[in-house]
């Protein structure tokens, strides 16, 4: 069956001001909602020019982007889409499996709307299972991305830390409905800036779901053990023929900055981009990465 609430829900205060200020903007987004295969997939569109698709991480939304926004739309056509089954995309039932059943979880819905929007040769910008999905899509070769932007990437290397492993196997979502969000702002704090409170807000609504995400949270937890070796696309990565962009934190606490070195190393037109900052840089220094991102992107 699909995740009917995500088909049905509706965005928090905090992501209804997002999206307001975004509909306000100039250039303006609009939110759509695309089939594509068993899924139903929200995108935030907004912009002319050159396209970029971005691909949110785990538990996230297309609106988690809202840093970076509207200034990549002065320069592009931006679409933000929600993966399957987060954000408020829909999703069908995960049947089990391992790593490679958990990535098809969520790379076909996403590679068959961009095929059917013609966006097979955007640039794709993916933060950690978004850079997965995309360093994916690349692979497959169905779509043919024009460039392809991977920060903090989850799945180019065989190390994940054990503190992440917990972190998410005991599932931000649970952890919200059983903590309350003062506590779970306490296992997981927010950057102490007017930016950094409002995207923790989000996080909270997004996280904060009474059916919890089974389907994609039970995707994600087929791409990593919870002790041992991780699965990767390392031995792989040199066939990513696309220039590419490999944006780290140097503090990244999730996938440690060598991930990102060795996988910089393994693709044979990238661009490595280490940064003083943590797993999301995007999120907390926008004004850091935007000049890396428009400079990648510059048609």
């Amino acid at each position: 069956m699909t995740n009917v609430y995500a088909v049905v829900s509706r965005p928090g205060p905090t992501e209804r001001a997002m999206l307001e200020e975004l509909a306000a903007g100039s250039p303006p987004f609009v939110v759509r909602r695309r089939a594509a295969l068993s899924a139903t997939l929200r995108c935030l569109e907004g912009g002319s020019g050159s396209p970029v698709v971005l691909l949110h991480g785990r538990g996230n939304a297309a609106t988690t982007w809202f840093p970076l926004l509207p200034e990549l739309a002065r320069r592009h056509r931006v679409v933000a889409l929600d993966l399957p089954g987060f954000g408020h995309a829909s999703s069908p039932p995960f049947e089990g499996g391992g790593f490679e059943e958990g990535l098809r979880f969520f790379v076909e819905p996403v590679e068959e709307l961009l095929l059917e929007m013609d966006l097979g040769g955007a640039a794709l910008v993916g933060h950690s299972l978004g850079a997965l999905v995309a360093a994916e899509i690349a692979l497959r070769r169905r779509a043919r991305p024009r460039k392809l932007a991977l920060i903090a990437a989850m799945g180019v290397g065989p190390v994940m830390t054990a503190s992440s492993r917990a972190y998410f196997r005991a599932s931000p979502e649970r952890l919200v409905r059983v903590l309350g969000a003062g506590l779970f702002r306490r296992v997981h704090p927010p950057r102490p800036t007017p930016l950094g409170e409002r995207l923790a807000a989000l996080h909270n609504e997004l996280y904060a779901v009474p059916d919890g995400r089974v389907a994609p949270v039970a995707a994600f937890n087929a791409l990593f053990p919870a002790f041992g070796p991780v699965p990767h696309r390392l031995s792989r990565l040199g066939e990513i023929d696309i220039e590419t962009l490999v944006l780290w934190g140097e503090r990244d606490d999730v996938f440690p900055a060598p991930i990102g070195i060795a996988a910089a190393a393994a693709i044979p037109r990238s661009t490595l981009r280490l940064l003083p900052l943590g797993h999301a840089p995007h999120l907390e220094d926008p004004a850091l990465v935007l000049p890396e991102l428009t400079a990648f992107l510059a048609p």
